[in-house]
């Protein structure tokens, strides 16, 4: 069956290529990529994605060629870096594969991946210099590095059209997930996320902010209440 898929999405693809090439910012082919090799748990089938690293290269050159202008939305912006960033993580690791955590690789975060507008990206660059400026830390449980404490991969595309509604929706799965937080009236342990971009988060009031999406409130946050953060890579076996 998969294979089937993948040769009538071959086909689909070049035709949508062809079309569309140069024209805009289109994330079809990520959406078709991700929901045939991601489970609806966040799961990955890497050897899916080399098996369809052609159509994957196509659209992961297709970011550096068709980006967001000045006057580009909101919504377009933070579709397009979100997704760029999932990528860029993807592309480490089935360039790479078979490894068992992105941390095997050198200095991943730092890695220049992708030439944008005449300027080099790494993942650092996109989330530190790009996205965290944009003023919207919901963005934090979107964006995966292929391990299994990252937010869990969604298995469709982020676009402008669902993007704001994808924000508040991973949101609330993220932080009532108990495989990334464990928020109950006996006991609370947090992503690591919360320590990380603390500022980010109503201003380093983190409390308030999980409040806000957590279906058990609580009162404060320890410094040992922090969950050790999984680094293994987020392998469907």
């Amino acid at each position: 069956m998969n294979a089937l898929k993948t040769t009538v999405l071959a086909l689909f693809m070049s035709n949508f290529f062809q079309m569309n090439a140069q024209n805009h910012i289109d994330h079809m082919v990520w959406d078709q990529i991700l929901l045939i090799n991601v489970s609806d748990d966040g799961k990955v089938n890497y050897p899916g994605f080399i098996r369809d690293k052609y159509l994957f290269d196509k659209y992961f050159k297709s970011l550096a060629d068709n980006y967001p202008k000045e006057e580009s939305s909101k919504e377009e912006k933070l579709a397009y870096w979100v997704n760029l960033y999932n990528a860029i993580a993807m592309k480490m690791i089935i360039d790479n594969y078979p490894i068992k955590s992105i941390n095997d690789l050198e200095n991943p975060w730092k890695q220049k991946q992708i030439t944008v507008n005449g300027i080099k990206y790494s993942l650092d660059d996109i989330e530190h210099t790009i996205l965290r400026k944009m003023g919207e830390p919901r963005i934090h449980f979107l964006l995966n590095c292929a391990t299994k404490s990252s937010p869990k991969l969604w298995n469709r595309a982020y676009t402008a059209r669902n993007i704001m509604t994808a924000l508040e929706d991973k949101s609330h799965q993220f932080i009532n997930n108990p495989a990334k937080n464990v928020i109950t009236d006996e006991k609370v342990n947090v992503s690591m996320v919360f320590q990380w971009y603390k500022d980010d988060f109503n201003n380093g009031d983190i409390v308030s902010f999980i409040n806000q999406y957590s279906t058990t409130k609580i009162d404060k946050i320890m410094d040992q209440e922090y969950m050790e953060y999984d680094w293994s890579l987020n392998e469907r076996r």
